[in-house]
């Protein structure tokens, strides 16, 4: 249950007794102090301030203890100019979620006295906000930290932050702490509303600070934000329940919590006074909105009929489960008006048998009912997906299951991926017994048949006049504007820069296989 609270006792955090230097590994590692709650090690030469440590075991529970509700946030006295012609740059990977944690961070920065700057050469505060959600987003942090190391030497004031889901493995940390111990600072993803107090650490202390809470803490309302653009980002929930055996962001966000209706409905509502065009809200699996609830009975379907009452144009969603999209979810998504007609609807394989290894709850005919049902009540309806190649075990007949569905639904775009096993996760006990080369070649076979039907849906939008959130310049032609449909086409058409930040009605006249091209359309039409 979650529940309000205006005041703020210390926020859960996972803390427990640990041996870190065992946990570590580091057989040099020698005890400095330990006082409130906060163990001190020299470590290769310096000192390493752990707070909290990421903890497998601590992240898989699923407790039953109230989260609370924290209105009274605020940055504290002594931060609130520590940034004054100071700047900031923060590198973002991953998902809409860590896009949104991002602004969070730069609205408190900002704050603080920081001001964004594009060059990071110019930064004295650089934080790479990270995702663990496949390998080789890893790597690409780990060999970014290898530039900056050349920077921080230069600069040896620079504070230098690793943030976000890579910050919650265990491993991940380890190796920080072993190869790149001129990091300054690693916190997790439930206490990013702890920064002031982590930068002040760092700044005084001159200490490696790592405070990773394992253990989800409480809801905080409030937190700024720095949100640029017509378009916004919304959470309404954190974490996820599911535990997918491939999947990491149960470990890493934590379980299920709900954001209060009440506290949604304001903050969305406020953006539509500040003007926003298109909100987007978030969730690692939105549509379990609500189920945490004990005190109401309010659902995400609830929340989804309540947006329509707001007057703000454009109401999207993502990422949904196919579990928890229930019938009046798809009832209400048929009213339309300011909800768009795209849903994302990862379905990650099309076989009932590499379902059940994924423990994706679901099979292949609930997939295809539901299906059914959303293109049945909600007109127009335009779904894409995310799909997993190679996982452990897949056969070919398997793999060809997974074609046939994508020939079946339809897909207007899907996110494709190789398996790759993440430490922590059932999955990755799994014998991974798919060569690479044919997990590639699968891949090839599935990403032709997308392309192949994104192109057949846009040839036939030809002549068909569309509604366009225009958002900029063409980054390869400026006198060519480019937008988004309500279905989240990609459109080009030409137009001059006074139209950023309007809707403009757009006749298709060009399709390609990710974007279609067309001209303006002055006169009242009917968008379809």
């Amino acid at each position: 249950m979650t529940k309000g609270n205006n005041n703020s006792p210390d926020l859960k955090s996972g803390k427990g007794a640990k041996d870190y230097a065992q946990y570590f590994d580091f057989s040099d590692a020698k005890l400095i102090s330990e006082t409130e709650g906060k163990t001190t090690y020299r470590i290769k030469g310096r000192n390493v301030q752990i707070n909290s440590q990421p903890d497998y075991k601590e992240g898989k529970r699923r407790g039953k203890e109230d989260i609370e509700v924290h209105y009274d946030f605020e940055i504290p006295a002594d931060m609130v100019d520590i940034g004054e012609n100071k700047f900031y740059h923060i590198t973002t990977y991953g998902c809409q979620m860590n896009e949104h944690d991002t602004e969070t961070m730069k609205g408190l920065l900002e704050q603080m006295g920081y001001s964004s700057t594009p060059d990071r050469n110019l930064a004295d505060i650089i934080l790479l906000n990270t995702c663990a959600i496949r390998e080789n987003a890893e790597d690409k942090v780990f060999g970014e930290l290898g530039h900056l190391k050349v920077l921080k030497i230069e600069k040896p004031g620079l504070l230098l932050g690793i943030c976000g889901c890579m910050s919650q493995e265990e491993g991940v940390v380890n190796r920080i702490m072993q190869k790149h111990s001129f990091v300054d600072m690693i916190f997790g993803t439930h206490n990013i509303h702890r920064l002031p107090q982590l930068i002040k650490e760092a700044l005084f202390s001159k200490e490696l600070v790592v405070e990773v809470w394992s253990k989800e803490g409480d809801i905080i309302e409030n937190l700024p934000k720095k949100r640029e653009g017509m378009r916004a980002w919304v959470n309404i929930m954190y974490g996820c329940d599911k535990f997918c055996t491939y999947c990491i962001v149960p470990f890493t966000r934590g379980k299920e919590r709900s954001r209060r209706p009440e506290d949604v409905i304001a903050e969305v509502r406020e953006l539509a006074r500040q003007g926003f065009k298109e909100v987007t809200l978030l969730g690692q699996n939105v549509n379990a909105y609500g189920k945490d609830f004990t005190d109401i009975d309010y659902t995400f379907g609830d929340l989804m009929d309540d947006m329509r009452l707001i007057d703000i144009p454009r109401i999207r969603f993502m990422t949904s489960h196919p579990r928890d999209f229930d019938d009046k979810l798809v009832q209400v998504l048929g009213k339309g008006g300011n909800l768009v007609e795209h849903i994302h609807l990862p379905v990650q394989s099309g076989s009932t048998a590499i379902l059940k290894k994924m423990s994706r709850k679901y099979t292949r005919e609930a997939y295809q009912e539901l299906v059914r049902k959303i293109k049945a009540n909600v007109p127009g309806a335009v779904l894409s997906t995310d799909i997993i190649v190679g996982f452990p075990g897949e056969t070919e007949e398997q793999f060809e299951e997974t074609l046939s569905l994508v020939r079946e639904v339809g897909y207007d775009m899907a996110y494709t991926f190789i398996y790759s096993p993440r430490e922590g996760t059932p999955a990755a006990a799994m014998e991974d017994n798919v060569p690479m080369e044919v997990k590639s070649e699968r891949l090839q076979r599935l990403n032709s048949l997308i392309k192949e039907n994104s192109r057949i849906i846009n040839d036939g939008m030809l002549g068909e006049v569309v509604e366009v959130l225009v958002e900029g310049e063409s980054k390869n032609n400026s006198d060519m504007l480019s937008g988004r449909s309500r279905t989240n086409k990609l459109v080009h058409f030409e137009g001059t820069k006074e139209l950023i930040g309007t809707f403009v009605q757009v006749r298709i006249t060009d399709t390609k296989t990710w974007y279609i091209k067309g001209d303006r359309v002055v006169e009242a039409a009917v968008i379809h």
